[in-house]
């Protein structure tokens, strides 16, 4: 049987919690690391119009909303979805930045939203209040929004 003393020794106690793999006001990836989520990225590349449709319903809007990018030059559906989880995630950046990506790398920057909304969902597991919309997509870290 083990004294109180011998009991001390043994247990430590964290006082700094470990930071969260996400940091605020940036991207937790770039705009060309695809790699780091393999399934979305042949998902996607398989087949576009049903990558855009299902990253669209996990961000909570209506999943058709991509089709509306073939109207014009401009995507409409990419710019806005671009800026809506930036203004959420608090990332820096522009509308300007958000029709740049939305036009010249189309599908890059439909798998970065994609691999935002998991690791941030991924990273506020804990806080119910910001991660509850996200909740389906906690446990798909690793795996594409099929």
């Amino acid at each position: 049987m083990m004294t109180g003393s011998a009991v001390s020794k043994h247990l430590q106690v964290v006082k700094v919690q470990p930071e969260s793999r996400v940091q605020s006001g940036q991207w937790s990836t770039g705009l060309c690391e695809c790699y780091k989520d393999m399934g979305d990225c042949c998902f996607a590349l398989c087949c576009l119009p049903v990558f855009t449709c299902k990253v669209t319903s996990a961000v909570g809007a209506c999943p058709c909303l991509p089709l509306l990018d073939c109207i014009g030059c401009v995507s409409p559906a990419s710019l806005a979805m671009r800026a809506s989880v930036r203004e959420r995630f608090g990332i820096q950046g522009s509308v300007w930045s958000d029709c740049l990506y939305g036009c010249c790398c189309y599908p890059l920057s439909w798998l970065q939203i994609s691999r935002e909304l998991k690791r941030r969902a991924a990273s506020h597991a804990s806080s119910s209040s910001s991660s509850a919309r996200y909740s389906a997509l906690i446990s798909l870290q690793g795996a594409h929004l099929v």
